[in-house]
């Protein structure tokens, strides 16, 4: 696990090694066992190593055996021991023992055809001096991300995080209208959009291609499949899981150095526990946060699956006081405005887990591959409500809903007052964008009325939903669900939950690791028939039948509950005065909005009328963001 970056001119002034060394520096953090550099010429790579396999060699850059081709990795290919014994009968020779070896060769032997042989989370940049040719790429999921930035000037600039990129004195820092326009709605700014214009994300499952003389050229190298089905009994699927799910665990348990895993008490992590726990002679290392507020803590369930597996267990609270504290460091650790509020108690739990071990795995990946989250049932269920009358939709129906006093105390994936008030934007929302539908923060009316007069004009006729749609239509499926499902792995958990898993880890030099986004799992999973996913009033129906007999009685007869925060309440008590401030008295946010509509949405959270907590969370988070970057 490390970080990387680089420069590529585009001619024959040489790369300066001070400036390669201030952008590695930046991400220190990702890397702190030792770094690495490659210059030659116009081109100058750089890496942080976090030593994980093969501690006494693979230290970066890696070469192939004439070093005409050069590699700085950031990731783990967990089919790596595979690859190398093909590759040694095609004659290559090895230097080393680790898996970064193993991609320059299989770029000498298969060139970019490498790229569907990996099996891992991935970004890499690979020079090779006899084609004068840049190869930089991402791994399916997206689990490893790569901010980018080309000006004809001074050519081609990369690295792991933004801050990276942003080294670079040409780089400027100004807001894209675009990237804020979507964060309001999404709480994340989605690919290849960065919040800095002139910065772009590489999209998972996309290269990055600079030839002599050319352009960068984005391309997509891989598209999750769904079709065509594949036809299995119920048992046949059953005995199936029973094999991959475990592979996939095997291939992740792979270290040198200390091992555990994130247990929050749900399914999906506490599988992945019991089938560590079955291949591992020591006792797992499991690690746990929860809430003084007891309806958003889960730890209960956590300590049933420790207790049942023997683990090495470890409980953490995360506590009003650390807030502050908390979303200062969520905010630096990712470079760009980020609303997601699990990512404070995840930070939290990566800073105490790191004291204990360096890699941990979790359960991310498991919704979205068998489709975990309500709204899959509920787009199908409610589909008739969208046609009746507008009248209904969007006038009764919300006056109604809007009489009904919120429930305070109940996670919003749990509360059903959220969901009858959500029914207004659900039907005026296109089935295309369901995420935009039941967890979009602003909607596009909303967010208009926000804007001062200038963004107004520009963003009015840009709506979130229609972006979101592109990849509905692009999805290479052809039910409701199924669509849904390939716009998810590429819209929210590509852009919300692997981006928030990867800063707050690394953040503290802690590599996560995500069995469910194993490349064989996801890959079957897409294309089983429906009913292997939603079947009655439950999804992840053969992630349960297959693995159930493994929990605790009550973690396997439990429904879909979020990584829930109380964020609505710390606003209106602990976070009060403190979010006040940055939110009424920032400059950077009055050029985009309107202070008054910001203060009418603090006084009605506070008074307990509305419980506007995400959309003001949302704003909180950018205001925190501009203060420390802008």
């Amino acid at each position: 696990m490390c970080g990387i970056c680089g420069i590529l001119h585009p001619d024959t002034r040489p790369v300066h090694a001070d400036l390669l060394r201030q952008m590695n520096d930046q991400i220190i953090h990702r890397g702190p066992d030792s770094d690495g550099f490659f210059v030659d010429g116009r081109v100058g790579m750089a890496m942080r190593r976090l030593a994980i396999i093969d501690l006494s060699g693979s230290s970066q850059p890696i070469f192939n055996e004439d070093r005409s081709v050069a590699i700085v990795f950031n990731g783990e290919i967990y089919n790596y021991r595979e690859l190398r014994a093909e590759l040694l009968l095609h004659g290559h020779q090895f230097a080393t023992d680790g898996d970064t070896e193993v991609i320059v060769h299989a770029y000498e032997q298969w060139g970019d055809a490498l790229l569907p042989r990996l099996n891992g989370m991935f970004v890499f940049s690979i020079w090779d001096a006899r084609q004068q040719r840049l190869l930089i790429a991402r791994d399916r999921m997206g689990e490893k991300p790569l901010y980018w930035h080309h000006s004809r000037a001074h050519g081609l600039v990369w690295g792991s995080e933004a801050k990276a990129v942003l080294a670079a004195p040409w780089v400027e820092r100004r807001i894209d209208p675009l990237a804020l326009h979507h964060y309001l709605t999404l709480q994340y700014t989605p690919d290849p959009l960065t919040i800095y214009a002139g910065i772009s994300q590489l999209p998972a499952a996309h290269k990055l291609v600079v030839e002599a003389g050319l352009a960068p050229r984005v391309e997509r190298w891989w598209r999750l499949a769904f079709e065509p089905k594949i036809a299995l009994s119920d048992a046949e699927a059953i005995e199936q899981a029973r094999r991959l799910l475990p592979a996939a665990v095997e291939r992740q348990l792979v270290s040198e150095v200390p091992l555990g895993a994130f247990l929050s008490g749900g399914i999906d992590s506490s599988i992945i526990v019991a089938l560590m726990a079955e291949r591992t002679r020591e006792p797992v290392r499991t690690f746990s946060i929860g809430f003084e507020e007891r309806h958003f803590s889960e730890t209960h369930y956590a300590c049933q699956v420790a207790e049942r597996y023997a683990t090495e267990h470890h409980e953490f609270i995360f506590r009003p006081a650390d807030l502050v504290r908390v979303i200062e460091g969520v905010a630096a650790a990712v470079d760009e405005p980020f609303a997601d509020p699990a990512a404070l108690p995840l930070y939290e739990l990566a800073r105490q887990t790191r004291r204990h071990v360096t890699v941990a795995l979790s359960g991310d990946g498991g919704d979205e591959t068998l489709a975990g989250y309500r709204r899959y049932m509920l787009d199908g269920w409610l589909r008739p409500y969208t046609l009746l009358p507008q009248v209904v939709t969007q006038r009764l129906v919300p006056s109604l809903a809007a009489l009904i006093p919120e429930i305070w105390w109940l996670p919003e994936d749990r509360n059903p007052i959220t969901g009858l008030k959500r029914l207004n934007q659900f039907a005026a929302v296109s089935h295309k964008a369901s995420l935009v539908r039941w967890g979009s923060y602003f909607s596009q009316s909303e967010k208009i009325g926000l804007y001062t007069e200038q963004w107004h004009d520009q963003l009015a006729s840009i709506d979130t939903a229609d972006w979101v749609a592109v990849a509905y239509d692009q999805a290479r499926a052809k039910s409701l669900l199924d669509r849904t499902l390939a716009v998810d792995h590429v819209t929210y958990l590509a852009g919300d939950l692997l981006p928030k898993t990867d800063r707050t880890t690394m953040a503290h030099s802690l590599e996560a690791r995500a069995p469910f986004l194993d490349a064989a799992w996801v890959e079957w999973t897409a294309r089983l028939p429906a009913r292997f996913k939603v079947r009655g009033r439950n999804g992840k129906w053969l992630l349960k039948a297959a693995f159930g007999d493994k929990l605790p009685p009550q973690v396997a007869a439990r429904g879909k509950q979020g990584f829930g925060v109380p964020v609505g309440d710390w606003l209106r008590t602990e976070l009060r005065g403190w979010a006040t401030e940055r939110l009424l008295h920032n400059p950077t946010l009055e050029t985009w909005l309107r202070p008054e509509a910001v203060r009418r949405l603090l006084n009605e959270h506070t008074s307990g009328k509305v419980n506007h907590g995400k959309k003001l969370w949302a704003l909180l988070m950018l205001a925190v963001w501009a203060e420390q970057r802008m």
